[in-house]
């Protein structure tokens, strides 16, 4: 079976993009949510992966899709090939039924969590540089439902 996983980072992004990578490949089971990957919880990710069965290839669109950190990605991949099921990342080209696909996984993987990790580093210098200044106001306050929950605006 042919099974995709989409997977935006918030509520206001929208998935379409991914979507339409994807449905060149005849996908028969699509498994979408929008949280964080930061959030280890993520429902959907668990569902599918509890769903795939031998002989089934998961295809996304690119690997931080799946998982940021090498470590997640690997303890990820590893599970599907116990269980005999291939992972195919659009945008990598990166098929891990194949030796090659296997080694590209685990090196743009890696290189995946260097820049996510200094994206992170970047940000909290410029957020300790704006707080010197005291030009920094904090994060914006996010919407729950139209109400406005930051009590000080």
């Amino acid at each position: 079976m042919k099974i995709a996983y989409v997977r935006v980072s918030s509520i206001n992004q929208n998935e379409a993009r991914q979507v339409e990578a994807l449905e060149k490949y005849g996908i028969e089971r699509w498994y979408t949510e929008k949280i964080s990957d930061k959030d280890a919880n993520r429902p959907k990710l668990l569902e599918m992966l509890e769903y795939v069965r031998e002989g089934d290839t998961i295809h996304i669109h690119d690997l931080s899709r799946l998982a940021r950190s090498t470590a997640d990605l690997l303890v990820i991949v590893d599970l599907l090939t116990k269980k005999g099921v291939h992972l195919v990342s659009n945008k990598e080209n990166i098929d891990s039924s194949t030796p090659t696909g296997k080694l590209m996984l685990t090196m743009i993987g890696a290189i995946n969590e260097f820049e996510r990790t200094n994206i992170l580093e970047r940000t909290r210098e410029g957020i300790a540089i704006a707080k010197r200044k005291g030009v920094y106001k904090g994060r914006n306050p996010s919407q729950t439902l139209g109400l406005n929950m930051n009590p000080k605006q």
